[in-house]
C-alpha cells in the first residue's frame, strides 16, 4: 500500500501544545492525522491509504495500523467508523463487509498496535463534534444537527458540546420512504436532478427531523456542501442550515477529540 497524500511527517509539538491521533475510515480510503486538540487544526499532513477490499474487519484493522504506524504514534487514538458503534461493538455495516457486524472494533484494531487505547465512535458523530467545536457550528449553542449528504445521509447530534451517539437520520421515513432515499445526494445524481428539485426533498427531511427533535441548527456536510450556495438558500425549512466547513479533515479531529474524552464509553 502507498500513500495519496505527502508526507506524513508531522513537525514537533509547541510547548503546551494538546495533541491527538484520528483516523478516518471511509469507503475509499483510511487517513489519519496529528491533531491540535486547541485548535482542530492538522499538525503537519494528513496520510492516507486505500481502503481494503473487501473492507474486512481484520483488513481494516491492519490498514489502520499502517497509518497509525506511519506517524510514530503510540499513545491514545480515535477511529471513525461508517456505521453505528455501541461501546465498541459494531452494529451495523451499510458500506464494509458485514463480517464487522457484531466485531469488537476497538479490541481488533488495538491487536494491531500492540494494545494502544483505542476509541471507536460512526463517522458522522465524529464530524459532528469537530464543527460543533472548531467548524460551523463553533458561534452556536444549542442543539446542532450535522447531516452528512453523500450516498447515504450520516447524521449527529450535538447539545452544548455534548454528543448524542449513533442517530441514524438517514432512515427516518419521510413520506413513506427512507430520508437517505429520498435526499441523499447520490439520488440527485442518479435521476439527474436540478437543484431546485432535489431540495425539494431536502426540505421534507430536515422538517421532519425539526417536528420531532427542534434543534437550533442544521450543519450540510458531504461533498455537495462545497456547493452549498447553490441549494442552501432554496431551501424552505424554519431552521438555519449552514455549510460544514472542516471539509475533509473533520473526521480526523473528531476522532482524535473523541479519543481526549472518550466520548464513546457511556454510549451503550
Amino acid at each position: 500500500m502507498t500513500a495519496t497524500d505527502s508526507s506524513a511527517v508531522a513537525p514537533s509539538a509547541g510547548s503546551g501544545q494538546r495533541r491527538g491521533f484520528g483516523i478516518d475510515v471511509g469507503g475509499s480510503g483510511v487517513k489519519g492525522g496529528i491533531v491540535d486538540l486547541d485548535t482542530g487544526q492538522l499538525i503537519g499532513d494528513r496520510f492516507k491509504l486505500p481502503t481494503p477490499q473487501p473492507a474486512t474487519p481484520d483488513a481494516v484493522a491492519k490498514t489502520v495500523a499502517a497509518v497509525t504506524r506511519e506517524f510514530g504514534w503510540t499513545e491514545k487514538l480515535g477511529v471513525t467508523y461508517p456505521g453505528v458503534v455501541t461501546n465498541g461493538i459494531v452494529r451495523t455495516a451499510a458500506n464494509v463487509d458485514k463480517a464487522w457486524i457484531g466485531v469488537n472494533a476497538r479490541d481488533a484494531i488495538s491487536a494491531e498496535l500492540d494494545g494502544q487505547q483505542i476509541t471507536v465512535l460512526n463517522d458522522a458523530d465524529a464530524a459532528g463534534l469537530a464543527e460543533e467545536k472548531f467548524g460551523a457550528g463553533r458561534d452556536n449553542t444549542g442543539v446542532i444537527v450535522l447531516l452528512t449528504f453523500g450516498t447515504g445521509i450520516g447524521s449527529a447530534v450535538i447539545h452544548n458540546g455534548v454528543l448524542l451517539p449513533n442517530t441514524e437520520f438517514g432512515h427516518l421515513e419521510v413520506g413513506g420512504k427512507e430520508a437517505e432515499h429520498r435526499a441523499a445526494s447520490s439520488v440527485k445524481e442518479r435521476k439527474d436532478w436540478s437543484y431546485e428539485r432535489w431540495t425539494v426533498e431536502v426540505t421534507s427531511v430536515l422538517v421532519a427531523i425539526e417536528n420531532a427533535i427542534w434543534p437550533d441548527l442544521f450543519i450540510a456536510g458531504g461533498g455537495i456542501s462545497r456547493k452549498a450556495h447553490k441549494w442552501i438558500p432554496l431551501l424552505k425549512n424554519r431552521v438555519p442550515v449552514v455549510a460544514a466547513a472542516l471539509q475533509n479533515t473533520a473526521g480526523i479531529v473528531g476522532a482524535a477529540m473523541a479519543a481526549d474524552v472518550d466520548v464513546t464509553a457511556t454510549a451503550k
